[in-house]
């Protein structure tokens, strides 16, 4: 029987194999820390939003929040190309560039 586990049966092991294993922790600690890292992004977003609206209306906006990076683009896959350049294992946050932040129709 072959093991598509194996390196020499599969090529791209990683599809099978996760970088980040689940996380197991408390839902209520991973709940905190999901509105932490949505207040960090949100503050950096709104702190930019006046200087990047006039220029880049409904543009699309990538925030890693600990090194305050970001990185714009019309595109959202080249924002987030962008973003996973700098940053390739860092949680983002995308958010468009205009009064809400929200990207997307109603």
């Amino acid at each position: 029987m072959i093991n598509p586990r194996s390196e020499e049966n599969n090529p791209r092991p990683h599809l099978l194999f996760p970088k980040h294993p689940i996380n197991t922790q408390d839902p209520s600690k991973l709940a905190e820390e999901r509105t932490q890292f949505d207040a960090k992004c949100q503050a950096i977003f709104e702190k930019l939003k006046p200087a990047l609206i006039q220029d880049y209306y409904n543009w699309f906006m990538v925030i890693e929040p600990e090194s305050e990076d970001y990185f714009i683009d019309a595109d959202e896959i080249e924002a987030e190309r962008k973003a996973r350049e700098k940053h390739p294992e860092a949680a983002c946050l995308i958010l468009c560039i205009n009064e809400t932040g929200v990207c997307g129709r109603a």
